[in-house]
Parts: C-alpha cells; structure tokens; sequence
C-alpha cells in the first residue's frame, strides 16, 4: 500500500493506492486546508486516524525546493522533513519532491480526456517536453526525454526574474517594484498574480473600480472574483487584469519551451487553467504570445501545447514515484 500526497499552499491531498503489477488503483483520498495545520505531520496523523491501513512506501509532493530530504514550503509556513515523516509513518524512507516534479511524474499515466489540446504543433513530436503551472504559486518542470522514457527535473523557474517585453509590462514592472524589493513571475502568474495585475490597472487609473466589485472582492476570494467578473463581462477592470494574465502566462510558457528545447510538447498544470479553458481555446492570446520568440518562432509552431483537466496528477505522480523507488 502506498500514500501519496500532493501538498500545496492552499489545499493538502492525500491519498492510499494499492499497486497490483504495474497499476495503482486509489483506495482512500481526502483534501485538507493547509494553513489549518500546523504542519504535514499534522494532516497525515488525522488522515491515518481515519485510513490506517498498513503502508510500504510512501511519497509527498510539495511546493517548494527540496534538498537533501527537506524543504522550506515556498507558501506556508512549514520545513517539511522527510525523515521526520518517515518516522511518523514507520518507515525506513519516505519520498519527498516537487510538486511539478510530481506532476510531471503524473502525466505518463493521464488519458487521452484528461488533456485538452491548445496547439497541435507536429505529428509525432518527440524530444524533451516541459510543463508550467499556475495556481497558489508558479511552478515550472522539465522531462527530459532519453529516447525511451521521459525523467522529470525539478526547478524553481517560477521564481525568476519577471521579464516585460512592451510599455504595458514595463509599467507593470514598475508598479510592482514599488512594493516589492524584486519581481519574480509568480508576482504576476499566480492566484495572487491575477490580483497584482487587477490591483494595477485600478490603481493606475485605467478604470473606476464600482461599489459592488470593492465589496466581493472585500469578503470572497480575490482571484476567483476577477476571474469570474471577467468571463461574465462585468468589469472592465477584470478583463484587462485577466487578458494580461493569459497573454504572460503564454509568454513564460514560451520562455520555458525555448530553455528546455521542449520539443515534445508543453503541458499546462495548475488550478488556474482549466478554469480558462475557453478563454485558451477559443483566443489566440496565449498562443500568440508563447510563439513571439522571433526567430524561434518555428521551433516553437511545432511544440504541441495541451492543458491538463486533472487535478490529480500531482497526487497520482506521488505514487508512481513511490512505487518505482
């Protein structure tokens, strides 16, 4: 019996799979608020309360770097401690890596109807493929492809430098560098990066924030209520916000594809995504924008681009590393 966890800054997944052969079949799953617990021992004790099934491995995904077993959660307040777990869990070893390093893990054993497909790029494209991922925070993956099998790379390229490309951008640079020491692209592509992006074009006076938009965005959650004011049409201040959003993130898309050579494709994560998935598909914003790269322009036509449905990959990529190691 395996448990896998997919731990991000806004919610925690665990879950137990049961490995018979090569197939993982999910026996138990249950999500906890992250910022509840105090850390993941926490929410692995409470969800062993209710599942105490014997466990032989064991495998987490987190938000945030790893090294040598530890990690500093990049949107919590957590250090999460692999042998810590492990001797929570009674194990001798207990997996701990990347979130994206588990999603990228995770998309071997997708389906077909798991993915939604925004560029065709080449018939049977293959090579080095890399996968980007909006949601809490940025996360950024490589698979390099050895001919055979892909191999997950973990990275922290969410974290770099926020690079604007025309006047707009630059004016977004400099609003944010007034609250910020450094502008990283999570500043802009994140749950939090949607509200950056809102907050400037009121604040910089391109549109009158109304009564009511102040109010929802007061007492709900502000990322869903730009979102949701945007695709109804409501505010104009929402649909510059998230029009921006989508034409960055196909920039950094396009950044990612080029370092990574991703020729066999580039995968879009996150919780962010499939809640645009119309606003992708039916504009070419972000299309256009991951293939402004100028004379690698056709390098990057013949990348296929395709958005991820399932919110499970991390989870399911969590198991398949612990059941290959």
């Amino acid at each position: 019996m395996i448990l896998a966890g997919d731990i991000g800054g806004t919610n925690a997944r665990l879950a137990l799979f049961e490995q018979e052969g090569t197939s993982l079949n999910p026996i138990a799953e249950a999500t906890f608020a992250s910022r509840a617990h105090v850390n993941l021992e926490a929410i692995v004790s409470q969800f062993r309360a209710t599942h105490p099934q014997p466990i032989t491995q064991a495998c987490f995904g987190v938000a945030g770097p790893v090294k040598h077993g530890r990690c500093e959660a990049t949107n919590l307040p957590w250090v999460i401690d692999a042998q810590s777990l492990a001797r929570g869990l009674s194990l001798t070893t207990v997996g701990l890596i990347n979130d994206l390093e588990a999603n990228a893990q995770g998309i071997a054993v997708l389906k077909p109807t798991d993915f939604v497909t925004l560029n065709p790029g080449e018939t049977n494209a293959e090579g080095n493929a890399a996968l980007i991922s909006a949601g809490t925070g940025l996360g950024e993956a490589g698979l390099y492809w050895d001919g055979a099998h892909y191999h997950p790379i973990a990275s922290e390229g969410g974290h770099t430098d926020f690079a604007p490309s025309n006047d707009l951008e630059i004016d977004v640079l400099r609003y944010l560098l007034t609250q910020h020491e450094r502008v990283s692209w999570e500043r802009v592509l994140s749950g939090p990066g949607l509200y950056n992006l809102y907050k400037f074009f009121r604040d910089t006076g391109w549109a009158k924030e109304p009564a009511w938009l102040t109010e929802e965005l007061q007492q709900q959650n502000p990322p869903s209520v730009i979102t949701q004011a945007a695709l109804s049409q409501e505010s104009l201040l929402c649909e510059l916000a998230l029009d921006l959003f989508v034409s960055l993130y196909g920039a950094e898309a396009g950044n990612l594809a080029l370092k990574m050579r991703a020729t066999g494709g580039l995968f879009i994560g996150g919780g962010i995504a499939p809640k645009l998935i119309e606003k992708l598909k039916g504009s070419t914003t972000f299309v256009d924008a991951f293939m402004a790269k100028g004379r690698m322009r056709s390098l990057l036509e013949a990348i296929p681009i395709q958005v991820i449905l399932n919110d499970k990959t991390a989870l399911w990529g969590a198991a398949v590393w612990a059941a290959n190691h």
